[in-house]
């Protein structure tokens, strides 16, 4: 579930857009482009994970490290530290080949892994990202990420579960290719 999450977090990486009325290919086309820049990402998160089952969602914090093409770290600093990274177990080294895909804006442009549905609104694009391949589709229903046009990045990702619960992810601090 972790490992899933990191992947789309990549995804929703600093991915500039421009305020004009696109077609959906050229704005996904723009998102994958500029995903291709992108050599380094720094950031803080907060998520938030509600359950059917809590009344009140569930809160982590942490700070994120991405560099192609392959090193990721996802540290959660409270409310425990635990850190994931490429390093990891096999099943967390798959995942995170599937998150370079994302940092690299390969899964945009993936019709096997997603079909992306992107819309403008007032101040953002709102990117819809619904999963085709059997493995993503036993979890998620659908990603949606939001991309604000004025600080030009991905600022949330909403993660909706097949069992009903939904994760949201607020990223701030961003820092793209620095050091």
């Amino acid at each position: 579930m972790k490992e899933i999450l990191l992947s789309i977090l990549c995804l929703s990486l600093a991915l500039p857009l421009s305020a004009q009325d696109q077609s959906q290919e050229q704005m996904i086309q723009e998102m994958a482009s500029a995903a291709r820049g992108i050599r380094t990402v720094r950031c803080n998160f907060k998520q938030t994970k509600h359950m059917k089952m809590l009344r009140d969602g569930q809160v982590s914090e942490g700070r994120m490290f991405c560099q192609q093409p392959d090193k990721l770290i996802w540290e959660y600093l409270s409310p425990r530290q635990e850190t994931i990274s490429t390093d990891a177990e096999a099943w967390k080294g798959a995942m995170a080949r599937m998150i370079m895909k994302l940092v690299a804006g390969q899964a945009l442009t993936d019709s096997k892994a997603f079909q992306v549905t992107v819309k403008q609104l007032p101040g953002k694009y709102e990117a819809t990202l619904i999963p085709l391949r059997k493995d993503l589709k036993r979890l998620y229903t659908k990603l949606v990420l939001h991309y604000d046009l004025g600080q030009a990045t991905v600022t949330q990702v909403e993660m909706y579960e097949k069992t009903g619960d939904h994760t949201l992810i607020e990223l701030f601090d961003i820092r793209i290719n620095e050091g």
